[in-house]
């Protein structure tokens, strides 16, 4: 099968965040899908297939399946869009998550997702314990969201894995602030030690969480949003009711075949 690694959310190679893109010409079984993402090793693979109706679009970690992932969608649309189907500007992913669409706009690619706006809940005994500031508020959807006073504290949030993986309430852990850099609403950081990912360059799915949460905290449905990792990135969001848009550059890394 053609196998491609973009960097997604990326105006440059090695920035934003690695998608290992397996583009398929016909269906393969579950486990050979979980092999190649654990022989991967990357955050996330995802397979595609070309269905009549669009594409189907499936998202591995290297230990599990999951049911959302923005950056290995924006960089299946790129993949596609760039050296499968040049002539079109949007595409359809039949996905665990309904139908998502890319839309092609100039070097921006944007994404149609659900909207996951979390409730507030009690501050978690454990997630304090694990970090090394102090949480202002939690919140939960798919993911516990834990905000923060200051993007500074988020820059310099160290996480005790071993300790934070005992809390399995929630898929993975949102770190989130108000930004200080007037050119960006909010800063992020994701970490999902239970699915193999101890700490996410760059995620578009949090986003889906945290859009709303930001937009009505700060009465604005347009946002634009750095993602604090070590590599970084860029997303421009927007508020629209029960779905969010997700926007963001990549590039490709590598092009090659892999052999089964």
């Amino acid at each position: 099968m053609k196998y491609f690694i973009v960097d997604a959310f990326a105006e440059e190679l090695f920035k934003g965040n690695q998608a290992g893109i397996c583009v398929l010409d016909k269906r393969i079984d579950d486990n050979l899908m979980q092999n190649i993402a654990s022989e991967n090793n990357l955050a996330e693979t995802a397979f595609v297939l070309k269905t009549d109706d669009g594409y189907d679009l499936r998202w591995f970690t290297p230990e599990v399946e999951i049911d959302l992932c923005g950056h290995a969608t924006l960089a299946s649309a790129y993949i596609l869009m760039n050296y499968f189907d040049s002539k079109t500007d949007i595409i359809s992913f039949n996905t665990k998550s309904g139908i998502l669409t890319v839309t092609k706009k100039d070097d921006l690619f944007e994404m149609d997702f659900p909207s996951r706006f979390p409730k507030r809940t009690e501050n978690n005994r454990i997630v304090q314990e694990s970090i090394n500031v102090t949480i202002t508020e939690t919140y939960m959807s798919r993911d516990m969201l834990i905000l923060l006073e200051t993007e500074e504290q988020v820059k310099i949030l160290e996480v005790d894995i071993a300790k934070i993986k005992n809390v399995t309430e929630c898929f993975a852990f949102i770190i989130t602030a108000a930004s200080s850099n007037n050119g960006y609403d909010f800063v992020s950081r994701f970490f999902a030690p239970n699915a193999g990912i101890n700490e996410d360059p760059v995620t578009g799915s949090s986003h889906s969480t945290l859009i709303p949460f930001w937009a009505e905290k700060l009465n604005k449905n347009k946002l634009t949003a750095k993602q604090l990792s070590k590599r970084g990135g860029t997303l421009y969001c927007e508020n629209k009711g029960n779905r969010v848009k997700i926007s963001g550059k990549a590039k490709l890394f590598l092009e090659g075949e892999i052999k089964i």
